[in-house]
């Protein structure tokens, strides 16, 4: 083996090594942005369903949903309205139902999964949208100047 064919073997096995730990790094870099992706939305949908729990503790069940739906669109900041905003609302009213009928028991009414109407909304908004719900909490907040007075 000649130095040449020897120095040459060497930067071969160096260059196998950085390409080695360049994909290693991506694969970590995917695998941190979705676990930060999967902490968000666990955070957001805890949150948003604390406020739809919140809203429901009313005695009647038509204003509990009312104020179930006004509390999310207070949470995404829809002020205005649009069909898409509508359809939303529509489809996420059984949640609001279901959190209502967990909340407030009825002798009635059998017992309400929330989390499985959680699911079925969640599901319809993935077959209707190009992105999770959750990511419509990602409102951007442009930076206020800071003034004394």
């Amino acid at each position: 083996m000649t130095a040449t064919s020897f120095l040459e073997g060497l930067h071969r096995a160096a260059r196998d090594a950085e390409f080695a730990e360049a994909a290693f790094r991506r694969e970590v870099a995917t695998r941190v942005a979705g676990l930060e992706r999967d902490r968000a939305f666990a955070y957001r949908r805890l949150n948003l369903m604390k406020a739809i729990a919140e809203a429901v503790g009313q005695e009647e069940e038509p204003p509990a949903v009312a104020y179930a739906l006004a509390a999310l669109r207070g949470r995404l900041g829809w002020e205005s309205d649009s069909d898409a905003r509508a359809a939303v609302l529509t489809q996420f009213a059984p949640v609001a139902q279901a959190m209502f009928a967990s909340l407030v028991p009825n002798e009635q009414q059998s017992e309400t999964d929330v989390g499985a109407a959680l699911m079925r909304f969640e599901a319809w908004y993935s077959e209707n949208h190009t992105t999770p719900f959750w990511t419509l909490f990602e409102n951007y907040m442009p930076e206020t100047p800071r003034t004394d007075f």
